[in-house]
């Protein structure tokens, strides 16, 4: 590591605050205009750890991990709803400016969610392969009224052993990237959350819909895509379908990239974040 590298993040441990809710846990780095990070499902903050150096040396990065992930105790349901609500709250609270907002997976989807009832309050969303709809995606005939805490598949995985659980977690960890080295971390992560909200808030995350919302925002919206596994061709009319209420938006493909792009094509991923926001 080079002097200047290593003078920056010791820089930036100077500049690092923790702030903890009920909600969610930030760690706010950095000196700027703000940008919030929100994590995918069963993430931490800590899934950002590539990219929030380089951003932190222009902007005040507020990495979010939330409630039931990690080491954070878990809050009552509905999970999602009250995540966002939180959020939208701790904007405000801490007179945040048009903060941009970058999030992955859940974290995207968040993000569209405040950005559609608050088009005034950001300046800027990009998005990390998430779709507005995901329950769509995953389940025919979806129907949000259908996806209840109270199902045969949710007590299923509520009863689940520990060890079947965690067969599991490495299976959807395999799926979800192409990076080997990194299988192991994706399972303890799954395998670390608080059950029921692994369980009953991924019911929350399937259940949300914001397809017809999209209309409402006014925002620039820039949408970094895995290929992996359906390929470009099908991932891109996917896109296109679930996406197409949104009226400004860009939408750019990581190739042979899992959903974890961050570690398939970090690279890749941390030089379209930069072109995004102007950053040498």
């Amino acid at each position: 590591m080079s002097a200047i590298r290593i003078f920056t993040c010791l820089f930036l441990l100077l500049l690092t605050t923790k702030v903890s809710a009920q909600e969610f846990e930030v760690t706010v780095t950095g000196k700027g205009k703000p940008i919030l990070l929100f994590p995918g499902f069963a993430s931490t903050a800590e899934v950002y750890q590539g990219i929030t150096a380089d951003l932190s040396a222009n902007y005040e990065v507020h990495s979010f991990t939330f409630a039931g992930f990690g080491q954070l105790a878990p809050i009552s349901f509905p999970w999602l709803p009250k995540i966002k609500n939180a959020i939208s709250a701790y904007v405000k609270t801490n007179h945040l400016i048009k903060p941009i907002l970058i999030g992955h997976s859940l974290g995207g989807v968040l993000g569209l969610w405040l950005v559609s009832e608050e088009p005034e309050t950001f300046s800027r969303l990009i998005v990390i392969d998430a779709l507005p709809a995901t329950g769509a995606l995953m389940i025919p005939n979806f129907k949000a009224e259908n996806m209840i805490y109270e199902s045969p598949y949710n007590k299923r995985l509520l009863e689940m052993s520990d060890q079947d659980f965690k067969k599991m977690a490495d299976q959807m960890a395999q799926s979800m990237s192409l990076n080997k080295e990194m299988h192991e971390q994706l399972s303890n992560r799954i395998i670390m959350s608080d059950r029921k909200t692994f369980v009953y808030g991924y019911t929350d995350f399937l259940k949300l819909d914001l397809r017809d919302q999209l209309s409402t925002i006014v925002i620039p919206v820039n949408i970094l895509a895995a290929t992996h596994p359906y390929g470009k061709s099908v991932a891109e009319s996917n896109y296109r379908g679930q996406y197409k209420n949104l009226k400004n938006y860009t939408l750019n493909f990581a190739e042979n990239s899992g959903h974890f792009i961050m570690y398939d094509n970090p690279e890749w991923l941390l030089t379209q974040i930069k072109s995004e926001l102007n950053i040498k």
